[in-house]
């Protein structure tokens, strides 16, 4: 006994600790997670089960029931898993029972038929083993069954292809193409083709082709086509039957230019001009401007001063019409276009500029803002009466600048002295003498008036002038 120790005392026991709060826990932890905790938490590796050598038949045939009892009862307990119906055909593919392998595929197809992953499995099972019939049997079964799955057609045709019956493979191909399947479809179509040289059928597979997939892109890509084989004639068919297709409002920038691009590997620079610049009057400028820098590029290239003078123009014109675009009533880049159109010498350009022109009016009816709009319509009459010499149509101009303008609350002297002015050239003034008169009537301003009195005056007709004077004066409204 130690030293210090009281003789026969017992030793303490620890009290048992009570729980104050016999609530249950907020987070509740079943069985289930606690094994899988532990399974997880598994640092030691749990050996494999050792492998079993087979010495005899009767060993293999029993471990063959137990592995077949197996995967019955897998697929029995879950039909729909078709994974397990996979690996079990795949097992019995290994035992080399190729018919139960089959048996096995088809009852799996009978549980979903419309699951393309089987139908692989057991067509590449038949395959493995040179099983080319049974393999035709269920290619031909699974493209019936599920056309649009393009994986089925495709290992169908190359099956064919590497077996030699390149006869067999264009019928599968035939068969897919009343499909109408995606392009890639076609093309490869057209590669298996081009691989044997026959240039006709790929060419009338192309024909079907860009019908049935109307883009630009492919028949850009039949033209080329054309062109690798040395069809030049038949390209440029091809191009032009595409320009044809589309017209001029669905027309793609890409098409024309390939076209021109095409032309110009031929060394048909004019054709390519000519195409450059029909695209570029045709299409929408938004649309165009990839399209005007090859075209700018031909011409630096191939081209003349004068065609790249036109280049030139062409770029300010596109331009200006973008600027208008944004603000059609800016009426200085209105000048400074019509000018550039002017030196280009066509009238009727002109004339629609001019009418584009004149259509955007003021939307605000203060004379301030009618005040450069007013020389649009001027300009125009004086192009018409000058340039053009067509003077029915310079006074057609003046008239309906006359009509537009609004009296009651504004006029322009101007515009009534150059009318006026216009029919004494054109040496009537009878027509000069009504002008200024419906002037003085509409708005009786001091310009008109002095105008009118310096016409009478040099044509010597005192008796008008004084009779006009003397019959004006009290309407007029002198400044200040």
């Amino acid at each position: 006994m130690a030293s210090g120790e009281p003789p026969n005392k017992k030793p303490r026991l620890p009290k048992n600790a009570k729980v104050k709060n016999k609530m249950a826990a907020e987070v509740q932890i079943t069985a289930e997670q606690l094994l899988k905790e532990a399974k997880d938490r598994q640092l030691e590796k749990v050996p494999d089960p050792p492998k079993q050598p087979i010495t005899d038949e009767e060993e293999l045939k029993d471990l063959q029931l137990r592995k077949r009892k197996f995967f019955e009862d897998n697929v029995r307990k879950n039909r729909s898993l078709l994974r397990n119906w996979v690996k079990y055909a795949q097992w019995e593919e290994s035992q080399k029972e190729f018919a139960r392998a089959r048996s096995v595929y088809e009852r799996g197809i009978d549980v979903d038929h419309r699951n393309a992953v089987i139908w692989l499995k057991y067509a590449e099972m038949e395959m493995k083993h040179k099983q080319v019939n049974h393999a035709r049997n269920i290619w031909d079964r699974a493209i019936t069954i599920l056309p649009r799955v393009n994986q089925f057609w495709y290992k169908y045709t190359y099956m064919e292809e590497m077996l030699g019956n390149v006869a067999g493979a264009r019928q599968v191909f035939e068969r897919w193409m009343e499909w109408e399947p995606e392009e890639q479809a076609w093309l490869s179509y057209i590669k298996m083709e081009l691989r044997y040289n026959e240039i006709d059928r790929a060419r009338e597979v192309y024909e079907r082709f860009v019908l049935v997939h109307a883009e630009v892109k492919n028949w850009i890509r039949y033209a080329k086509f054309e062109e690798a084989h040395g069809y030049i004639s038949n390209a440029r068919d091809v191009y032009s039957r595409c320009a044809e297709f589309y017209g001029d409002e669905d027309s793609d920038e890409k098409l024309y230019i390939a076209f021109a691009k095409f032309e110009e590997g031929q060394k048909e620079y004019e054709r390519a001009r000519s195409i450059y610049k029909y695209a570029l009057d045709h299409l929408p400028k938004d649309q165009a401007q990839e399209l005007f820098k090859c075209y700018t590029r031909h011409e630096k290239k191939y081209g003349d001063r004068a065609g790249i003078e036109d280049v030139v123009l062409n770029k300010r014109k596109f331009q200006y019409e973008e600027e208008l675009k944004g603000n059609p009533t800016n009426y200085d880049i209105w000048f400074d276009y019509i000018r550039m159109i002017e030196e280009g010498g066509i009238e009727e350009t002109t004339r629609e500029v001019y009418e584009q022109a004149i259509a955007n009016v003021p939307p605000s009816q203060e004379k301030k803002f009618w005040r450069r709009y007013i020389y649009l319509w001027i300009n125009y009459a004086i192009y018409e009466e000058m340039i053009a010499k067509d003077i029915c149509r310079a006074r057609a101009v003046y008239k309906a600048c006359i009509e537009l303008i609004p009296h009651k609350l504004f006029t322009f002297a101007k515009v009534w002295i150059m009318f006026a002015k216009f029919e004494v050239r054109q040496k009537d003034l009878t027509a000069a003498r009504k002008v200024l008169g419906v002037a003085l009537g509409k708005c009786p301003k001091p310009k008109v008036f002095k105008s009118y009195i310096e016409l009478e005056m040099q044509l010597r007709e005192f008796d008008h002038c004084m009779r006009n004077f003397w019959s004006t004066v009290p309407k007029i409204v002198l400044p200040g």
